[in-house]
């Protein structure tokens, strides 16, 4: 199916990339995604290590990392400027992507994915706060149509279209509201999904691409538990694809370095400004240190689309403050304030437990999230 089908079906996605700011906004994802720009992973592939990074101690892959990340960061921006061309780059038999995946694979044996810094090794089995050994189980994957306009086709890309999303198990947040729940919190019941090594990933996402998809969509649960196994898969891989960070953002510093050279375009959440509410829905401490962090840096290092899901009752609290903030500190990003909330898990479970939250919010709430936006200036694509 072309372009021109998917007008019957999503009518917002023209007007979306007719508005001036999208395709600014969104450039380096749009010329990827027609393979105008070589993907960033690829880029790492092409980036020389002149050791063998998989002998090396933890220690001495992050001052090699840091060597090359200058390297990397030279050779994108030379790509940017179309002043060197991707054939241009050789290939050698250690990269920079070899240093990511070395990296991660010492973290895990002391799992620091995210802030919760559980310390486990994983990969002997131990389980911490995400509950997740070194397997890495993908519930689903498919063509979606139900994301951001600019997610879902690009002008020009012929095939099927559809952000290429690949669903992993398992969530470092413990939201009591969460629509995935059966795959972020009670996998063990509903079912674990099918486990996956990076050879398998590296096959889905090429499917998938193959088939039309502008992006490959890594989301859950949440990715960050299995960065180690999304990470080995791009040595497997070769097709040019913009990859999507789908995320709540509570990775770690250290796993940020290793991501902001390989992500193209970020779709992360920012769901609180108070940290006590945070703590109170999503059992995520010191929430928005973390998450703003996380934030400036994928805004530094790539295209953006901020979600931010408008809770009942929590406009004052973090909402507006929230959208206050973006628009002072994050120029460039796209946000999508949502409407979709509604009662789900716990809260539908526990109505009284949850009094502020057991219900959708109120039409007027969601005007007036919507009128600080345009007041602040903040180009957002509301959910139709």
């Amino acid at each position: 199916m072309g372009w021109g089908m998917w007008r019957i079906y999503r009518p917002d996605i023209i007007p979306a990339w007719k508005h001036p700011e999208t395709k600014k906004r969104l450039s380096w994802y749009y010329q990827v995604a027609l393979n105008q720009k070589p993907a960033k992973y690829l880029i790492c592939k092409h980036i020389s290590a002149e050791t063998n990074p998989f002998r090396l101690g933890e220690e001495e892959l992050w001052a090699l990392h840091k060597d090359l990340k200058q390297k990397f960061s030279n050779a994108l921006e030379e790509v940017e400027k179309g002043s060197l061309s991707f054939n241009e780059l050789e290939k050698s038999e250690h990269s920079f992507l070899d240093v990511k995946v070395a990296l991660v694979k010492h973290m895990i044996t002391h799992c620091n994915f995210c802030e919760r810094r559980c310390g486990v090794n994983r990969e002997k089995g131990e389980r911490g706060f995400c509950r997740q050994t070194s397997q890495t189980y993908v519930s689903s994957w498919f063509h979606h149509f139900g994301e951001e306009a600019p997610l879902v086709s690009v002008p020009g890309l012929s095939g099927q279209g559809g952000s290429g999303t690949i669903f992993f198990i398992s969530c470092n947040f413990r939201c009591v509201f969460c629509q995935n729940y059966t795959i972020s919190q009670e996998y063990e019941r509903y079912g674990e999904g099918d486990p996956v090594d990076p050879q398998m990933l590296a096959k889905i996402a090429t499917i998938l691409r193959k088939e039309g998809a502008p992006n490959i969509n890594y989301v859950g649960g949440d990715p960050t538990p299995s960065a180690h196994t999304i990470i080995e898969s791009l040595r497997y891989m070769d097709v040019n694809t913009p990859l999507l960070w789908n995320s709540n953002m509570y990775c770690s510093q250290e796993l940020m370095e290793i991501l902001v050279d390989l992500i193209d375009i970020w779709l992360p959440d920012f769901k609180y400004f108070s940290d006590e509410c945070a703590q109170k829905l999503s059992n995520a401490p010191n929430y928005f240190q973390i998450v703003s962090r996380n934030h400036l840096m994928a805004h530094q290092h790539g295209d953006i689309i901020i979600r931010h899901l408008v809770l009942p009752n929590h406009l004052d609290c973090c909402t507006i403050p929230l959208l206050n903030w973006i628009a002072k500190n994050l120029p460039r990003a796209l946000v999508n304030i949502m409407q979709q909330y509604r009662p789900e898990y716990l809260v539908a479970r526990y109505p009284n437990r949850y009094k502020e939250i057991a219900r959708r919010p109120t039409r007027a709430e969601m005007e007036r999230a919507y009128a600080e936006a345009q007041k602040l200036g903040i180009v957002y694509e509301p959910v139709s």
